[in-house]
């Protein structure tokens, strides 16, 4: 195997997959440093800093440095002077990072030959009949939903379409995250349960509180900043493992509501959760349960004097400061889940269709 010293490798990476961290990682095997250019265009519908992004993470701490480049040249094989439009655009990303030569070009596409020769390296073809990794960029546009485990994880974190459901207690948060869980599971079979943490946490701390005094109640506990930043990160890691099972995120609560109750339980002093709040994921809709039409239903964990009206303001406020998307849905359980899916459905529906400009090639693969 040959040795390089810079290496480089192109692509739209639109979206990155395991096709490409294949491509990358080979490529970066065999040079010193590697160069990765991602060449993104205004038609399409990921934003080039997004897979930039996704990229820079994915190889991370690595001899790989993602560059992003914006090319609105159209393509044509046959044109010598489409090709020079397209290599003094990457000529230019790269010496802008201070790269003057390039040693080797690794591709898994029949131009690379071309692109190499121009820029005076040696060509270095990768799987290019896609065996070791049978994906492509254009499989994923067309399902994204079947390609899910083939996009690289940053990615998928990113592209899950997150729906949340908050709510002040007893507002009927869980049924409702339930009824779309149960609604869209069909669709999604690996749609996962996201829960409310807190609850869990709070049946734990009782616990353990009963174990050391069998006299322990409920409304004797004492809870600390710490407990909140404990629940926060644990809500943040459960919504991130489902983004990685499946394209849709269906959460009953998050991290806002933990530091909603953390501000109950403690006051405006606490800041316990702020950290998981720093590091809030991504997401597409704030769902928030009236409390009107709902009636408090006592069920030996819930505290009757918690302000319920008062709550539901909180989210309001909280989420409107935060510039997120948030519907109140209201009415009975049938009313709510309709307002819910019609919604969803047509954000999902956003979410998995992918623009190309006119000029973008199909990849094929073999036997497809």
């Amino acid at each position: 195997m040959n040795r390089f010293g810079q290496g480089v490798v192109i692509g739209k990476f639109y979206p990155p997959h395991a096709g490409h961290r294949h491509l990358i990682t080979q490529a970066a095997e065999q040079s010193d440093r590697l160069a990765v250019v991602v060449l993104g265009s205004r038609f399409e519908s990921i934003g080039l800093n997004d897979r930039v992004k996704w990229l820079a993470a994915e190889f991370e701490g690595t001899n790989v440095t993602v560059i992003g480049m914006p090319d609105d040249c159209p393509v044509d094989y046959a044109s010598r002077a489409i090709w020079k439009a397209h290599n003094e655009v990457l000529r230019m990303a790269l010496k802008m990072k201070g790269i003057m030569a390039v040693d080797a070009v690794f591709s898994s596409e029949d131009y690379g030959w071309q692109l190499a020769e121009d820029f005076g390296a040696a060509h270095v073809m990768v799987d290019r009949n896609r065996t070791d990794n049978p994906v492509s960029g254009t499989l994923c546009r067309d399902d994204l939903r079947a390609a899910w485990p083939s996009i690289i994880a940053p990615a998928r974190q990113d592209l899950a379409v997150r729906i949340i459901v908050v709510g002040a207690q007893s507002t009927g948060t869980t049924t409702l995250a339930t009824a779309l869980t149960r609604h869209y599971r069909p669709r999604y079979p690996e749609l996962a349960d996201v829960p409310e943490y807190g609850r869990q946490f709070t049946y734990d701390k009782f616990a353990a509180a009963q174990a050391e005094n069998p006299d322990a109640v409920l409304s004797g506990m004492v809870w600390t900043a710490a407990d909140f930043a404990v629940i926060g990160e644990r809500q943040n890691r459960l919504e991130n493992e489902a983004a990685e099972r499946c394209p849709l995120v269906i959460a009953d609560t998050d991290v806002v509501t933990t530091a909603l109750f953390e501000r109950v339980y403690i006051g405006e002093q606490s800041y316990g959760s702020y950290l998981a709040v720093d590091r809030i994921p991504r997401r597409d809709l704030y769902l928030i349960t009236d409390h009107e039409g709902v009636p408090f239903e006592d069920d030996g964990w819930r505290e009757a004097e918690h302000p319920r009206e008062e709550m539901t303001e909180w989210f309001k406020e909280e989420l409107t400061a935060a510039g997120a998307s948030w519907i109140l849905v209201s009415g009975n359980h049938a009313e709510r889940l309709a307002t819910a899916t019609e919604i969803v459905d047509l954000i999902i529906a956003d979410r998995e269709q992918f623009i190309s400009p006119p000029w973008a090639t199909r990849t094929v693969l073999a036997g497809s």
